[in-house]
C-alpha cells in the first residue's frame, strides 16, 4: 500500500498541496482536467518550478481572469448547496466528488460554528471559492491519481498575528483553523504570518488517517510544494510530501520514555492507571518506590511507548495521577524476534510466545493464559508453565 507523509514544517495550504502532488509525480493534466470538469469560466492553472531557498519545488497558482475586472457581473459568493450542485454536475469520479464535498462540508461547519450561524447560511466568497474548489478537488484527484492508500500528517505549526479576510482582520491562528484542527497535534511558531490556511486545515482534517511522526515506509519519492508567500523569517515556505510503500515492523525500535516523580498520590490507583496506559498504546509501564526530597516516600512512574502514542499517554498521566510535570526522551532499543504460537497441553491448546535467541528458540508461557487454566482445572500454576515450556513443536497462530 502506498503511504504518504505530509511534512508540514512550514504549514499547509491548498496550493502547497497541489504543488507537492505534482512534484511527487501527479501529471499536470490531472489538475487541468479538474478545472475543465468544474466548468469554471476564465479559470486556468499556472504551474511553475521555482528554487526556494535552494530547494527545487513546484508552485501551482489558480489564475482567474475576472479577479481584477470590476465590470464583470458575477455572484459575490457561493453557499454549500451551490458547491454541492457544482460538484455533482462535474465530470468527476464518485470518490473525488464525495471526498471533495466532505472537505467543503468540514470547512462550512467550522465557519458556521465560528460565526454563530447555520451550515446552510454560511457562504464562500467567490475568489476564495474558486481557489478552494480547485485546491480541494485537485488535491483529492491527485491523491487518487497516485493511488495513495494511507496519509499521515505531521504536527502543524500555528502562528500569531493578524490576517485580512472578507470579515476584516482576524487573529492567527484563524478561528476556523482552530476549529478544524481540534484533536490534531499542533505547536506554536514565533512568526506573525499565516502558515496554516482554512483550506489546508480542512483538507488534512478530512484526508489524514492519522497525525504524528512519519510511519515506517520504504521511501520512493519526495516532492516539495511551494507556498505563494515568502516567510518573514527567511525560512523556506515549502510543504514536503514523502511517498513510500508501508512496511510492517515487528517492534518499534525508537521509543518514547515518559517519567514523573510523585509523592502525593494514592498507589492503590496504579492497576487502573496502568491498564489505561496500556490501552492507549504503552509498550510497558512500571511504578518504582523511591525516597524523595524532605524524606518523603514516593514513586518513579515510567512509561515506554511508541512516539506516536505520546499525546494520549500524557493525557492519561495528567488526568489520573497527581503529576504536574513529565520528562520525555527518545531512546533506541533492540528486541529479539517473536511470534504468537499455539502449543498442545493436557488442558488443550494454549497460546504462548516463540522467541528466537542467539542460543536457540524459547517458548515463553503467557501468564494470563496459564493463570486461567490453573484456576479452571485446580492445578498449580507452575505445572501449566512447565507443560508449555517443554513443548517442542508449536504451531503459529
Amino acid at each position: 500500500m502506498l503511504t504518504a507523509y505530509l511534512d508540514c514544517f512550514s504549514g499547509v495550504s491548498g496550493d502547497m498541496l497541489l504543488g507537492a502532488l505534482i512534484d511527487s509525480g501527479v501529471p499536470e493534466t490531472v489538475l487541468h482536467r479538474v478545472v475543465a470538469a468544474l466548468h469554471l469560466d476564465g479559470v486556468t492553472l499556472r504551474v511553475e518550478h521555482p528554487i526556494v531557498q535552494g530547494f527545487a519545488a513546484t508552485r501551482v497558482s489558480v489564475v482567474c481572469q475576472h479577479r481584477h475586472d470590476a465590470h464583470h457581473d458575477h455572484h459575490p459568493h457561493r453557499h454549500l448547496a451551490e458547491i454541492s450542485a457544482l460538484l455533482h454536475r462535474a465530470d468527476l469520479s464518485p470518490r473525488v466528488r464525495d471526498t471533495s464535498l466532505a472537505v467543503f462540508t468540514r470547512l462550512a461547519e467550522a465557519e458556521a460554528a465560528v460565526h454563530g450561524t447555520t451550515l446552510n447560511r454560511i457562504h464562500f466568497h467567490e475568489v476564495g471559492a474558486v481557489d478552494a474548489l480547485v485546491d480541494i478537488v485537485g488535491t483529492v484527484a491527485g491523491i487518487e491519481a497516485l493511488n495513495i492508500g494511507r496519509l499521515i500528517c505531521s504536527p502543524l505549526p500555528l502562528t500569531r498575528g493578524w490576517v485580512n479576510c472578507a470579515h476584516g482582520d482576524i487573529p492567527l491562528p484563524g478561528p476556523a483553523v482552530c476549529r478544524l484542527l481540534e484533536g490534531a497535534p499542533v505547536y506554536g511558531e514565533h512568526l506573525e504570518q499565516e502558515l496554516v490556511t482554512p483550506t489546508g486545515a480542512a483538507l488534512v482534517a478530512e484526508l489524514a488517517d492519522d497525525f504524528g511522526p512519519m510511519p515506517p515506509i520504504r521511501l520512493t519519492h519526495t516532492g516539495y510544494g511551494a507556498g505563494s508567500l515568502q516567510r518573514a523569517d527567511g525560512r523556506p515556505n515549502l510543504l514536503r510530501l514523502l511517498l513510500g510503500q508501508g512496511v510492517e515492523v515487528a517492534e518499534v525500535q525508537q521509543v518514547e520514555v515518559i517519567e514523573t516523580h510523585v509523592d502525593d498520590w494514592n498507589p492503590e490507583f496504579w492497576p487502573h492507571v496502568s491498564a489505561r496506559l496500556m490501552a492507549e498504546g504503552a509498550l510497558d509501564v512500571c511504578l518504582i518506590p523511591m525516597q524523595m526530597k524532605k524524606g518523603r516516600p514516593g514513586f518513579l512512574l515510567r512509561v515506554i511507548a511508541d512516539p506516536a502514542s505520546r499525546d494520549a499517554l500524557t493525557t492519561v498521566l495528567f488526568s489520573e495521577t497527581s503529576a504536574i510535570g513529565l520528562r520525555m526522551r527518545r531512546e533506541q532499543r533492540i528486541t529479539l524476534p517473536r511470534e504468537t504460537v499455539s502449543v498442545t497441553t493436557p488442558w488443550g491448546e494454549l497460546t504462548a510466545k516463540k522467541i528466537v535467541t542467539p542460543g536457540g528458540t524459547v517458548i515463553a508461557p503467557e501468564y494470563e493464559v496459564c493463570r486461567q487454566v490453573a484456576e479452571a482445572h485446580r492445578v498449580p500454576l507452575r505445572e501449566v508453565y512447565a507443560a508449555v515450556e517443554r513443548h517442542s513443536s508449536p504451531r503459529q497462530v
